[in-house]
C-alpha cells in the first residue's frame, strides 16, 4: 500500500495578486497529484495537503519562492491513504477566521516557546497555565495534562471566552497551544491587548510537540482537520472517527457505545424517541407563536374563495350559479363583483356573469384587501408523533376556512407550521368551543383515525356550564336533530325524520348564581349536538350567543375575542393510536369557569 505524506503549514505575510496566485497553485497542485486545501488571503497562507513525498516537498518549495513566504516550514506526517478528496485553493479574508480588527501576526505575535523548552518547563514543574485555544470537540480527543480549555465551539468565540478568564491569570505565565500554532498567532496578541502580561505560544503547536517530544505530559491524541480525524504522538493515524450527525470526534470507547450508529448518531448527539418528540413539539410550538404574532389574517391580502359548480347548475350562467348557491347575497352584488373582474375561471381567466359553467368546475372569487377578525392564538400542543397531533384549541378560533375567516384558522396555521404536511382534524370543535382536538398528520393516518369516530369507538368528555339547576344529577337527551343548517348554520331538534343523537349529562356542581357545571358525554357526533340538546332541555350553555334561553336563536355565530366565553370545553378524549394500536387518553386543564 502506498504511503502518503501530509503537510500542515501556515505563514502570516502580506500577499497580493491573489487571483493569479490561486490559479498558479491550483495548476501546480493538480499537476503534482496533490489533494487538500490551501487558503490564501492578504494576511498570508494556511494549508493542509497530502500526496507523494517528493511532490509535497515541491509544494513547500513553491510556496517558499513567493515573496514573504521564504521561511514557511511545514509539519509532516504519514498516512496509508489519501485523507483528502480533492484539491481546493481558496481566497479568504483571513486565513484563520478571528474577526478582530488590529490583530496582525505578520507584525506582532506573542513570544514563541519551542516544543523542547515547554517539555523542560513541564519536567521541572514550573508554575504555568497551559491554555488550550482549540474548539471543545477537538479537546475531547486529547490535550496536555492539567490544561485549561478556553471553552469555545469555534475560534471566533475566543475573545468572549478570554473575557471570562479569572483576573489572577493576567499576571501569571500562560502557554497557549493549538493544533499547528496558527490560532495562537492571533490569540496571543489579543490576550496581550486584554492585559495578560506573560503569554507564550507553543511554536508549531501540538503537531510539532509530537514530532520532537512524543507524548510527554500529553494524554490522548490530536484532532486533525482531514479524514484521519486523529493522530497519536507518533503522528500516525488513530482509530478515531467522527460522528456524521454532529461532527464530534469519537475514540474507541465512543464507537463501542450502543448509542453510536454509523452515519446516524453517537453518545454525544443521541436522542431517545421521547427526547426527539419533545424537541419537535417545542420547535412546532415556537413556530405557532411566530406565525400567530401577528395573526396571519391581520394584514390586508387578496383572498381567493372557491366556488364549485353543482350538477343542477350545469350549462347555466355564472350569475345563475352564484345567486342560487348564495341566496343571502343580493343579485346586484354578484353583478358588481363580476363587473369589477373579481371572478376567475378554473384556467385563471377573468369571467363575466354570462359565462356558462359546467358541473364540477371550480371558480375563484377574489376578495381584495381582506383583513380578518381577530381570534385567540393560544394554541397549545399536548402531544405529537409521526402520526398524530393532539392540541388544546383556544376559543374563538375556527378550525376551517369559513365566512370571514381563512388565514385566522386552525387549518391555515397548522398548514404553515407543519409544511409540507397538512394536518387533518379527525373531528371538529366549534370556533367558540375550546379543548382537546385530534389531528392526523397524513391522509393515510386520517383513514385510520377518522373511522373510529364514525364507529363510535372514541370516548369524549366535555365540561359545560349551563344556566339553571337541572333537578336530576344524571340525565340524558335522545332528541333527533335536523340534518341541514338553518340561519347562521344553526341546528335544531325535530320529532320525526331527523338524525339520531344521544348525549349523557352528569351534574358536578350547582352554583349560587343559578348556573351548574356539567360533565357531558356525547354518544353521537352531530353538529352542535351538546349545545342543541342542552338548549332543547332548557339548560342553555352560558355565553352561547346562538342558542339563547327560551328556545330563541341569536344573531351571532363566531364570538369576538372580547366576548364572554362559550362555557363548553372538550376536557378529555380516548382513542386507539393508528400505529401502535394502544388506547390513549389526552386531557387539557379546565378553564376558570369550570372549577374542579
Amino acid at each position: 500500500m502506498p504511503t502518503f505524506t501530509n503537510i500542515a503549514a501556515y505563514k502570516f505575510a502580506p500577499l497580493t495578486d491573489l487571483k493569479s496566485l490561486r490559479d498558479q497553485l491550483t495548476l501546480q497542485c493538480k499537476t503534482w497529484g496533490l489533494k487538500g486545501t490551501i487558503l490564501i488571503s492578504p494576511e498570508g497562507v494556511n494549508l493542509f495537503a497530502a500526496g507523494e513525498h517528493d511532490q509535497v516537498y515541491r509544494l513547500q518549495e513553491a510556496l517558499q519562492a513567493i515573496p514573504g513566504l521564504q521561511t514557511l516550514q511545514g509539519k509532516f506526517s504519514e498516512s496509508d491513504y489519501q485523507p483528502f478528496h480533492r484539491m481546493l485553493v481558496k481566497i479568504k479574508k483571513e486565513i484563520i477566521a478571528f474577526g478582530v480588527e488590529g490583530i496582525d501576526p505578520a507584525q506582532r505575535t506573542a513570544p514563541k516557546l519551542a516544543a523542547k523548552e515547554l517539555k523542560q518547563w513541564l519536567d521541572e514543574g514550573r508554575p504555568i497555565t497551559l491554555l488550550d485555544t482549540r474548539n471543545d470537540y477537538e479537546v475531547k480527543l486529547g490535550t496536555f495534562q492539567n490544561a485549561l480549555p478556553i471553552g469555545v465551539h469555534q475560534f471566533r468565540e475566543f475573545p468572549d471566552a478570554v473575557d471570562k478568564l479569572p483576573d489572577e491569570l493576567k499576571k501569571q505565565p500562560i502557554v497557549m497551544f493549538c493544533t499547528g500554532g496558527i490560532r495562537c498567532e492571533k490569540a496571543g496578541p489579543y490576550m496581550q491587548m486584554a492585559g495578560f502580561e506573560q503569554v507564550y505560544q507553543l511554536d508549531g503547536g501540538i503537531l510539532k510537540y509530537f514530532e520532537e517530544c512524543g507524548n510527554a505530559h500529553y494524554d490522548g491524541e490530536c484532532f486533525v482537520f482531514d479524514h484521519r480525524v486523529g493522530v497519536d504522538p507518533t503522528l500516525r493515524e488513530t482509530d478515531a472517527t467522527q460522528c456524521h450527525a454532529c461532527q464530534t470526534p469519537l475514540n474507541g470507547d465512543d464507537q463501542s457505545d450502543p448509542r453510536f450508529v454509523q452515519d446516524v448518531s453517537c453518545p454525544y448527539c443521541y436522542k431517545s424517541d421521547e427526547q426527539q418528540r419533545a424537541e419537535s413539539l417545542a420547535r412546532h410550538q415556537r413556530a405557532i407563536r411566530a406565525i400567530t404574532n401577528p395573526l396571519p389574517g391581520s394584514q390586508p391580502y387578496d383572498n381567493f374563495r372557491p366556488v364549485t359548480v353543482p350538477p343542477y347548475f350545469n350549462g347555466r350562467t355564472l350569475l345563475d350559479c352564484l345567486s342560487g348557491l348564495f341566496e343571502h347575497v343580493p343579485l346586484s352584488d354578484w353583478q358588481r363583483r363580476c363587473d369589477e373582474g373579481l371572478m376567475y375561471s378554473p384556467e385563471g381567466q377573468v369571467v363575466g356573469t354570462d359565462h356558462i359553467v359546467r358541473t364540477g368546475e371550480r371558480y375563484l372569487q377574489r376578495k381584495p384587501q381582506t383583513v380578518e377578525p381577530d381570534v385567540n392564538p393560544d394554541l397549545r400542543i399536548l402531544y405529537e408523533d409521526e402520526a398524530i397531533l393532539v392540541l388544546h384549541k383556544p376559543a374563538p378560533l375556527p378550525m376551517h376556512p369559513c365566512g370571514r375567516f381563512n388565514r385566522n384558522t386552525l387549518h391555515y396555521i397548522l398548514g404553515e407550521v407543519y409544511k409540507p404536511q397538512a394536518p387533518r382534524p379527525a373531528h371538529r370543535l366549534d370556533a367558540n368551543t375550546s379543548g382537546v382536538v385530534v389531528l392526523s398528520r397524513t391522509r393515510r393516518i386520517a383513514g385510520l383515525v377518522q373511522p373510529q369516530f364514525e364507529r363510535g369507538e372514541v370516548e369524549k368528555v366535555y365540561l359545560a356550564r349551563v344556566q339553571g339547576h337541572p333537578p336530576d344529577d344524571q340525565f340524558e337527551c335522545r332528541a333527533a336533530m335536523t340534518d341541514s343548517s338553518g340561519e347562521l348554520g344553526s341546528r335544531d331538534t325535530v320529532t320525526e325524520g331527523g338524525l339520531p343523537a344521544h348525549t349523557k349529562f352528569h351534574v358536578l356542581q350547582r352554583f349560587a348564581d343559578d348556573t351548574s357545571l356539567l360533565e357531558v358525554v356525547p354518544l353521537t357526533g352531530r353538529t352542535n349536538q351538546i349545545r342543541v340538546h342542552l338548549w332543547h332541555l332548557g339548560w342553555p350553555i352560558c355565553g352561547d350567543q346562538t342558542y339563547l334561553p327560551g328556545r330563541l336563536l341569536g344573531d351571532t355565530q363566531t364570538h369576538t375575542t372580547d366576548s364572554l366565553p362559550l362555557c363548553l370545553f372538550a376536557r378529555r378524549i380516548t382513542f386507539t393510536h393508528p400505529l401502535t394500536h394502544q388506547r390513549m387518553t389526552f386531557e387539557a386543564d379546565p378553564p376558570e369557569w369550570a372549577p374542579q
